[in-house]
């Protein structure tokens, strides 16, 4: 996970509790809900991340394994 990606996730979960806990504290349900996506949002960024991560690293290691047959 790149580091502005890790920023980014960070961020929405962050501002995403902020919500939620003012939403709490006014009783304001909408508030709150809205804060509880951002939350969730934060976290689904965190996973998308690291699949991309999986993924890439899956493809460098067939990749490695196609040029060391290659070369034999």
């Amino acid at each position: 996970m790149s580091q502005e990606e890790k920023v980014d996730s960070a961020k929405d979960k962050v501002a995403g509790k902020a919500k939620e806990v003012e939403g709490k504290a006014t009783g304001d349900k909408a508030r709150e809900a809205q804060g509880k996506a951002q939350g969730v949002l934060g976290k689904a960024k965190d996973k998308l991340s690291d699949a991309k991560d999986a993924v890439k690293d899956a493809v460098d290691d067939l990749k490695d394994k196609v040029d060391k047959k290659g070369k034999d």
